[in-house]
């Protein structure tokens, strides 16, 4: 399977170059995405990256308790939000908004459901769990001679 084969094999990502500003994200598992300057069309910026990966996170990690309440076909929106502070730059708060469609569930089951996502995502989403509790990133530069 290929999920129990991710799990065993870390995928290997790295971003390659292609121009002034301009980068692709690659990943051993054959993906790719587009990354540079707001001023380039067509790409992501890294802090766009950062809060769609915050968003797919919540998303996936909501999938589970939504899909058996709502069933597998379920739609979901994910927006994500915030306004980097350029002084520090840093992303000072960033917002979700999950968008659900409920009108087949009472207010009570609404409010069971609301509950239950809010608490799987606080548990399992490690992306939002990493960006709560900050994190330590190394930086190596190695010197091809």
């Amino acid at each position: 399977m290929a999920d129990q084969n991710s799990a065993t094999t870390p995928t290997e990502l790295w971003v390659e170059r292609t121009g002034t500003r301009r980068y692709t994200g690659r990943s051993s598992r054959g993906a790719e995405v587009l990354i540079g300057s707001e001023t380039v069309d067509g790409v992501f910026t890294p802090g766009e990256l950062l809060k769609i990966a915050l968003a797919a996170c919540s998303g996936m990690s909501s999938d589970f308790p939504v899909s058996r309440r709502l069933g597998d076909d379920y739609d979901a929106t994910i927006k994500v939000s915030g306004a980097a502070d350029r002084e520090n730059e840093v992303y000072p708060h960033l917002e979700e908004e999950l968008i659900l469609d409920l009108s087949e569930l009472d207010a009570e089951a609404q409010q069971r459901l609301v509950a239950l996502v809010e608490r799987s995502v606080d548990k399992v989403c490690t992306v939002g769990r990493t960006l709560k509790a900050g994190t330590k990133v190394s930086l190596t530069i190695i010197a091809d001679a």
